[in-house]
């Protein structure tokens, strides 16, 4: 047989890791927070609904080990509120995984108290749960941000999510650097337009799965296939930004 041993690099595998998701209950999170308990990874969830929450848990028991809670990160205990006890139940955890976020709309549609609401959950409650991040993890480990392709796309009514999203781009490289040469990755994952209960009642579930099996939308497990890749790459290279896009999407 012929040497192949300079045909792959080195690629750590997941099992024995842990990992602390945020908005692990529903779409993209849930679909993360599945794959990985199914690589053995022991994962920590949150979401607001407790019934969310208890279905998401019975899934990921089914295929490896998790636990979490049911929380509001808006709230202004919220953040270190899961991460108490996601700490309690891991011990030391060395991947975060920073998702939870609520819809938006254009600054004209939204009321006031609106507007806080989605600050608070899309951009505070990120940089907060960064922050507990390089608390626990100290000299290693991986933090993922999950942003979004509105911070390209620039619609009219999509002003307020494009402008959080944006800025979690530009926290997400700075915070790279940062903290790159302490030995923990920071990578960031764009998604285009991805089926999950967050796209209600905008795009209901029938019209969600017509647009998956047209290609114009991806399934959650489409994202957490790609984080699994990030995941697995030497400690050496950075997936610094990965954006994927559905094949079929008009450009808006």
């Amino acid at each position: 047989m012929s040497d192949a041993s300079d045909a792959h690099t080195d690629r750590p595998g997941l099992k024995g890791r842990k990992a602390i998701i945020t908005g692990g209950t529903t779409g993209i999170g849930r679909a993360i927070a599945v794959l990985l308990a199914s690589e053995g990874v022991q994962v920590f969830v949150c979401g607001r609904d407790p019934d969310h929450l208890a279905d998401a848990l019975a899934r990921i028991r089914a295929v490896g080990q998790g636990d979490g809670i049911a929380l509001d990160l808006a709230d202004e205990d919220g953040v270190e509120r899961f991460f108490t006890a996601a700490a309690r139940a891991l011990g030391a955890p060395d991947i975060v995984i920073v998702n939870a976020a609520v819809p938006a709309q254009g600054l004209s549609a939204m009321s006031a108290q609106e507007l806080r609401y989605a600050v608070a959950v899309d951009f505070t409650a990120y940089l907060l749960s960064a922050h507990a991040a390089v608390g626990m993890l100290g000299d290693s480990g991986d933090i993922v941000l999950i942003g979004s392709m509105s911070a390209h796309v620039l619609g009219g009514g999509s002003t307020v999510y494009a402008g959080i999203k944006a800025g979690i781009a530009g926290f997400a490289e700075a915070l790279r650097r940062e903290l790159g040469p302490r030995g923990i990755k920071v990578s960031l994952v764009e998604p285009g337009k991805t089926g999950a209960d967050f796209q209600y009642p905008d795009i209901s579930a029938e019209q969600q799965r017509a647009m998956i099996h047209d290609e114009t939308m991806l399934r959650a497990e489409d994202i957490a296939v790609a984080l699994h890749y990030l995941l697995t790459q030497p400690r050496r290279a950075v997936v610094q930004q990965l954006t994927i896009t559905p094949r079929g999407q008009e450009q808006e």
